[in-house]
């Protein structure tokens, strides 16, 4: 006797088996997100020890290990841009035990280099975005101007007669100066610089006349007076500096760029392993002691959601490729 609508698994013993293999699979894959994590994480940095990036991770690091029940281990692997950072996460295993935690250069490097060895969009899943880190519009206490409007007059009144520090091509605070100069239609030169130390010396000496800098690395120079803060790049004013205006507010009407830290996954990574790390990573940065040391970094905490940072970081890649087309950066090797 059989009934109606249901097949016989003997009368059909290919159909069973293939039933049967879907029913392991997916109670495989079930079972291997509840039993995550069960070996050491592994966060991938890009940069050196020491280093912004590097800080964020060891600050959230013990709370992951204290809240995952396993180990975190931080790999720093600098080099080529952050591009060998991604590439080591891009083809590790997608079980939730490599990942990356890197800046929004990770946006930037589609459009600035000529050739990738990982696909920065289909090789990554986004777990969540950490962090946005305030930069400022600052120049040297002689420079003439005082505001955003004053420099873009005298850019104006003098085009390429100005100067601008940058600590490399291509990085978050040359791009933001690019799109400042495209959207206020104005041409200042910029002078390189090995990084933000001696950029910092060229400004106190009045080497130079203005810079987009992290306002951790600045704002003590600013509070003394040794530099002048022009603006606040993002969209709000920020806490510390309660008096320092946007560059929106200052005649560039919505202006906004800041730069970011986001944790990435390998593109393929099960989807309840992605949410676990989205989940714990926003835990640890509210844990009081975290906030109160980003807070005082100059880092406003986000913890968004995987779907939140996507959105973000499609954006970005094509504000940074626009500026960068619109700029006539040459493309690196």
């Amino acid at each position: 006797m059989r009934l109606s609508g249901f097949t016989s698994w003997n009368a059909h013993p290919g159909v069973g088996i293939c039933l049967l293999l879907a029913a392991y699979a997916f109670g495989s894959g079930a079972a291997l997100a509840q039993a995550y994590p069960a070996k050491p994480i592994r966060i991938v940095v890009p940069f050196a020890a020491g280093g912004a990036v590097d800080t964020l991770a060891r600050l959230v690091g013990p709370k992951l290990t204290d809240s995952l029940g396993q180990p975190i281990v931080i790999d720093n692997r600098p080099g080529a841009g952050g591009n060998l950072a991604a590439d080591l996460v891009a083809k590790a295993a997608p079980e939730g035990y490599t990942v990356l935690l890197t800046t929004n250069g990770h946006a930037i490097s589609p459009a600035l280099y000529r050739k990738l060895p990982f696909d920065a969009v289909k090789d990554f899943a986004p777990v969540t975005q950490l962090l946005a880190t305030t930069l400022i519009l600052v120049a040297n206490p002689k420079f003439p101007a005082t505001t955003t409007k004053e420099l873009i007059a005298l850019a104006k009144a003098r085009p390429g007669a100005l100067n601008y520090g940058s600590t490399g091509v291509g990085n978050p605070l040359h791009l933001t100066m690019e799109l400042l100069k495209i959207s206020a239609g104005i041409d200042i030169v910029p002078v390189p610089y090995k990084g933000d130390a001696p950029l910092s010396t060229a400004l106190l000496a009045g080497e130079v006349d203005v810079a987009v800098v992290p306002l951790a690395t600045s704002v003590q120079n600013i509070k003394a007076g040794r530099i002048k803060a022009l603006a606040v790049t993002g969209a709000r004013r920020i806490v510390s500096l309660p008096d320092v205006p946007t560059v929106a507010e200052s005649g560039v009407p919505g202006f906004d760029s800041t730069s970011w830290q986001g944790l990435f996954a390998p593109s393929g990574t099960p989807r309840d392993i992605v949410l676990r790390l989205q989940r714990e990573t926003a835990k640890a940065l509210n844990a009081p002691e975290v906030r109160e040391r980003l807070m005082g970094l100059g880092g406003q905490i986000v913890a968004s959601t995987p779907e939140e940072f996507e959105a973000k970081f499609r954006a970005d890649l094509a504000m940074f490729a626009r500026i960068i087309r619109e700029a006539r950066i040459p493309l690196q090797d």
